[in-house]
């Protein structure tokens, strides 16, 4: 059985395994063991602490196989983005440029360096092992991700009251990025991974060096940094539409560095908040019932699952006891369940 829970400094070796495959770099997992370390203690220490409101803390989260003890994945909270430096991204605005004289009123694009986005919590950090990303396990990947929300929904004041979410611009198969050939490699000079390795997750000084303080009318780039604006990289379909099923919109952010999109939500309007309901374990198992996603643990130990459930919240929630033992849960123990897929229309 797959199950999420918090990364340990024992995940070590696993960790550096998925950091060495996972293309493009994640910030978050970085390959350096001695960084990745860091990064897994400060977790321990964030998961451990007494949080009033949101602060540096960092929440990485695994994906793991119950039998196998093997990890299949990774996903990240950023508690406060840009906490000690502000977090940078491209502002897509619409200026007015018109004239009485000659009768002209033109609505144009143009993109505003900005850290709006500084304070507000971001999901990052997700991965998931390749053999995991057809359609037969899909739940997977849903688990992985959604994780996050109802984490933060379960846990409010650990995080701030928006959540959001940069989506990985369009690349070639090279990696190469047209909207950073068109813009940052004229400011920086380097290849986009390069700068991107660097960049430590948007929020370094030297991006508002560097970058242009002044608006970019997108009219004046080429057409192929046009086309790619705000359009998220084929590699990131899946976890683009589970954002959306969990609530997420396009906002007017881009990515500063290949302009992939920025989602964002409102915790309250998540789908983890929303259609959460609190459920009593009980022993059994639900053949024909609805897949949900059943949490545990609170803050500290927390740890989720993908059950089938029958029934109302009054019925409780039935778990054999593989999925009890995954959850760390016993007979009338409280469990969150949010629905694994949302209803059509159920978020509008």
């Amino acid at each position: 059985m797959l199950f999420v829970r918090p990364a340990r400094l024992s995940d070590l070796d696993e960790l550096e395994r998925m950091a060495r495959a996972a293309l493009p770099v994640l910030h978050s997992l970085p390959r350096d063991r001695r960084a990745l370390e860091t990064r897994v203690a400060l977790s321990e220490d964030s998961f451990r602490a007494e949080v009033e409101f949101p602060g540096e803390e960092f929440y990485l989260f695994v994906l793991e196989d119950s039998q196998t003890g093997r990890l299949f994945g990774t996903s990240s909270i950023v508690a406060s983005a840009g906490y000690s430096e502000p977090f940078y991204a491209f502002r897509n605005d619409a200026l007015i440029h018109a004239s009485r004289e000659l009768k002209v009123n033109r609505k144009i694009h143009a993109l505003t360096m900005s850290h709006e986005l500084t304070g507000k919590s971001r999901l990052t950090g997700f991965y998931i092992d390749p053999s995991l990303r057809d359609e037969q396990n899909e739940a997977a990947a849903h688990l992985l991700s959604r994780a996050r929300m109802i984490y933060i929904a379960a846990n409010r004041k650990r995080f701030s009251s928006e959540v959001f979410s940069l989506m990985l611009g369009v690349t070639d198969a090279a990696g190469a990025s047209p909207f950073w050939d068109a813009v940052g490699r004229k400011f920086f000079g380097r290849d986009f991974e390069q700068v991107e390795a660097e960049s430590g997750g948007r929020s370094r000084t030297f991006i508002a060096e560097v970058m242009p303080s002044y608006p970019l009318y997108v009219p004046l780039l080429p057409g192929e940094a046009q086309r790619v604006l705000g359009e998220p990289n084929e590699g990131t379909l899946l976890a683009y539409d589970i954002h959306l099923e969990e609530g997420f919109e396009p906002d007017r952010f881009v990515d500063i560095f290949d302009a992939g999109p920025v989602l964002t939500i409102a915790v309250g309007k998540s789908a983890s908040a929303s259609s959460s309901e609190l459920r009593a374990v009980r022993d059994g198992a639900s053949e024909n019932g609805t897949p949900y996603i059943v949490a545990a643990g609170g803050a500290h130990e927390f740890r989720c699952i993908v059950a089938a459930l029958a029934g109302t919240r009054a019925d409780g929630a039935a778990l054999t006891a593989a999925a009890r033992d995954a959850l760390g849960v016993e007979d009338k123990d409280t469990v969150r369940c949010v629905p694994l897929h949302q209803a059509s229309g159920e978020l509008q």
